[in-house]
Parts: C-alpha cells; sequence; structure tokens
C-alpha cells in the first residue's frame, strides 16, 4: 500500500501500513531499509527469527567490522551490545573506543566492533508503542531512530548475521558500486 510522504523515519512508515493492514499485536514484521538493496533473504529470515525467539519489540543483525576504514566510518553504524545480545548503544562514532589499541596504531581493529545493518524485525504492537513516543535527543543527534528505543528503555536484540550482505548505499559512491553490481 502506499504511504504518506511525511515520516520521518522508516518505523513512522511502517506504523501507517500496521494501520492501514490492521495487524494483530503480534504480527512479525521485517523491514529493510531502503539503503540496503543488497540484502538477501536468508538474512531477511534470520531477523525474522531472532525476534520470534525473544521476548521483545525490535530485533536486528549486525557484522564484524575488520578494518579501520569501516570502523571509523561514520556512515558505517556500530553497535555495542550486552552479555546477552542485546544493544546497549548505537553510533556512527566508532565505538567501543579501544583506548589502549588506539593509542599505538588507528590501523587495526580488534575483535569488538560490529556493523549494525539496515534491517529490523518488530511485533506490530511494539511499532504502535513506537510512534507514541517523541523523539529522543539522541536520536537527533546520532539521526538514528533506532535510539528512540533505547532511550525509552525498551530492548533491542542484536544477532551476528550468518551471512555478510551486500554493498550498503550510504554515498553517491556506493550507488555506483551497487549498480555496478546488479548488472
Amino acid at each position: 500500500c502506499m504511504t504518506r510522504a511525511d515520516h520521518q523515519s522508516g518505523t513512522e512508515r511502517l506504523a501507517e501500513v500496521v494501520e492501514k493492514c490492521a495487524f494483530s499485536d503480534d504480527t512479525v514484521i521485517v523491514n529493510v531499509q531502503g539503503d540496503e538493496p543488497m540484502i538477501p533473504a536468508t538474512i531477511i529470515r534470520q531477523v525474522a527469527d531472532n525476534l520470534a525467539q525473544r521476548q521483545v519489540g525490535m530485533a536486528t543483525l549486525a557484522v564484524p567490522i575488520h578494518n579501520a576504514e569501516e570502523a571509523f566510518n561514520p556512515n558505517a553504524v556500530k553497535v555495542v551490545l550486552d552479555a546477552e545480545g542485546y544493544a546497549l548503544y548505537f553510533s556512527r562514532a566508532t565505538i567501543p573506543w579501544d583506548r589502549d589499541r588506539f593509542a599505538k596504531d588507528l590501523e587495526t581493529v580488534g575483535d569488538n566492533f560490529l556493523r549494525h545493518l539496515g534491517i529490523y524485525g518488530y511485533r506490530a504492537g511494539f511499532i504502535r508503542r513506537y510512534v507514541t513516543w517523541q523523539p529522543s535527543p539522541l536520536e537527533h543527534i546520532e539521526m538514528l531512530e533506532q535510539l528512540r528505543v533505547l532511550w525509552y528503555g525498551e530492548k533491542i536484540h542484536v544477532a551476528v548475521a550468518h551471512e555478510v550482505p551486500g554493498i550498503g548505499v550510504d554515498t553517491p559512491e556506493d550507488l555506483e558500486r551497487v549498480r555496478a553490481e546488479m548488472r
């Protein structure tokens, strides 16, 4: 169905779809962000399964970061997790900051960095709650809609993706690379 053009985020757009389609609160919805055209079906299934196996309203995926270029790239959203795999924070900054390693070498990253993928699984009832919350100051600073969820004390489960997706589109150069790959 067509949605209005004035939504501030993909999740707000989904809320309109949830209402138009009259989804029950427990319906699982997967939202692939428009800047992630190369996400394979296996990853879509994984995020849906991740959500279905937990008592949370929202789930997502991440992949390990293995190079400094990606770790320091503000277009690559990083996520830090707790011991159970729940997000502590998402940022465009390099988190966690490896103080001792980076004091000596900014070219080598360790094994503690995860890049968030632009895919979310939700329960429809959670989306209905999400749109009742005002955007948070952190959401405005980082321009990351998932920070609203953490701000209001909700949990987001993050699993490590079984497969690394293709190129995401964050810059005009990325768009050209994706177009070339699709040819």
